[in-house]
């Protein structure tokens, strides 16, 4: 099974025709590898990797103006394909899609971070959305 962790170029130029002046929120599912996969073969767990990952990250990530909303660890897919289990999900906020691009793109982002991502993830799914306010949405 091939693992989904970079964005695919087609998906992203779409990404990149949605609205950018609007907020948005990303939801992240994500497997882990039991061992990173560091080029460099550095003998570290996945999850280590991934909290790399957060630490390099988080100064774009909050410089930008995002936010984690919601975080958990999955225990059950109660509809859904049972293969389909995450070890981590969380719901990541941004005042804007032009701030997540900002992030993406950012230099320290690319370099310093994404190595760190690529290494830990197995299998991910990053799902944008349109913030709703339940109440007026749906009543």
């Amino acid at each position: 099974m091939t693992g989904h962790i970079d964005p695919e170029r087609e998906a992203f130029k779409l990404f990149k025709e949605l609205p950018r002046d609007e907020p948005i929120q990303m939801l992240n599912l994500l497997r882990l590898r039991e061992k990173a996969a560091y080029p460099d073969g550095r003998d570290v767990s996945g999850f280590e990797a991934y909290k790399t990952y957060g630490q390099t990250s988080g100064p774009v990530f909050k410089r930008v103006g995002g936010t984690i909303v919601w975080r958990g660890a999955p225990k059950l897919t109660l509809i859904g394909p049972s293969e389909e289990n995450w070890h981590l999900s969380f719901v990541a906020a941004y005042p804007s899609a032009a701030a997540f691009l900002e992030m993406v793109t950012d230099p320290v982002y690319q370099n310093e971070a994404v190595p760190h991502r690529q290494a830990a993830v197995l299998d991910s799914r990053l799902i944008r959305h349109t913030p709703l306010d339940l109440i007026s949405e749906f009543s």
